[in-house]
């Protein structure tokens, strides 16, 4: 009779390779050289001239950042680098989401970069409420584009600023033109007033429409369509062909019911297939005869300098928020302030008017 196997489970642990005992001091030393100190801002400025990307990236990174230290440096980039910046043509690009947005924007790139623009494309995207980070990810939606040396796609989480739209989005513009983008395309994420401050920093408004989706009555409707120096048309192909060209009359007729812009140009309609790459000359084209008329007619300066003025009040309403946020003091109050709100004791009004006196010390 065989005596029975020990210890032939298939749970039975195997001895694996013994760990070293010491960790060798060669690999230590490399990755402290690994560990490289960040750029100065004569550095930064340098390569941020020259193109490089690497450098851009990690500006524009700094730009983003709520570090004390980090914002002073990318005040200081963002100064240097100001007199190399505001030679681009900057396009607004908004639309409800699936629309088309990523899709619209990687073949209207490909085509200016065939045409020897440098393009780069600031899209906000809608930040996620558990880590405040980018949740859509335009970087894995472009993927031609995103190879293209003649192009820079970057994703910002949209945080807690005006309407969704990156709140450094500004001076991001800055450095991309001064690193040599002279076409910069800012993608909206198509909710609530986010295309309004997209608006006031751009050149060019394109908004990206989808016919037979039930939304050709809103061109009747100020606001979003008051702003557009143009309507796209997207996805007209194939059965969709007709609905976009019936959509196109539609829009057309609701676009002469405006009076005539500040710019003294009339909106077009035009229809396209991003998605078989259909109609992308006609936008351009488009685009091309509207920087004609406003900087023949002066516009495109005045409607610049307008937007600094709105921007200037921006910051300061925005640093105003901040610093009383951030004030010790009233962070602390705040708490008891608003349990008194809740519990009826105090008005919301009457609230805000002591932690203001507090904290401006009247």
């Amino acid at each position: 009779m065989k005596k029975p196997i020990k210890n032939k489970s298939a749970l039975q642990e195997v001895t694996g390779v013994k760990q070293p005992k010491t960790v060798s001091t060669k690999s230590i030393q490399k990755i402290k050289l690994k560990r490289k100190v960040q750029p100065t801002t004569k550095e930064f400025v340098s390569h941020i001239l020259k193109g490089n990307i690497r450098y851009l990236s990690q500006a524009i990174t700094l730009i983003e950042s709520t570090n004390v230290k980090h914002q002073k440096k990318a005040s200081e980039i963002i100064k240097a680098c100001l007199p190399f910046a505001n030679k681009s043509i900057r396009i607004g690009i908004t639309g409800v989401p699936g629309v088309g947005k990523s899709t619209f924007i990687e073949a209207f790139g490909k085509l200016l970069t065939s045409k020897g623009k440098k393009v780069a494309v600031l899209a906000v995207d809608p930040s996620s409420s558990v880590n405040k980070g980018s949740i859509l990810g335009d970087k894995t939606r472009m993927e031609a584009l995103v190879k293209d040396t003649n192009a820079f796609i970057r994703p910002s989480p949209s945080g807690d600023s005006l309407g969704g739209v990156a709140r450094k989005t500004r001076e991001t513009i800055i450095l991309c033109e001064a690193a040599g983008f002279d076409t910069i395309f800012i993608e909206t994420v198509g909710v609530g007033q986010s295309e309004t401050a997209v608006h006031s920093m751009v050149d060019f408004f394109l908004l990206l429409k989808l016919a037979g989706a039930g939304d050709e009555l809103q061109g009747i409707k100020r606001g979003i369509i008051e702003m557009a120096d143009t309507i796209v048309i997207n996805k007209a192909d194939k059965e969709n062909i007709n609905a976009a060209k019936l959509a196109k009359v539609a829009f057309n007729r609701a676009l002469h019911l405006y009076p005539l812009k500040e710019s003294k140009w009339q909106p077009k309609v035009t229809t396209c297939s991003a998605f078989y790459n259909i109609g992308m000359d006609s936008v351009w084209n488009i685009i091309q005869d509207y920087l004609k008329l406003v900087k023949e007619n002066g516009f495109f300066e005045q409607n610049r300098n307008k937007q600094n003025t709105f921007w200037l009040f921006e910051t300061i309403n925005q640093q105003l928020k901040d610093n009383f946020y951030q004030n010790e003091k009233i962070s602390s109050l705040l708490k008891t302030e608003l349990l008194k709100i809740s519990n009826q004791q105090k008005t919301p009004f009457e609230v805000a008017s002591k932690l203001l006196g507090i904290y401006f010390d009247k």
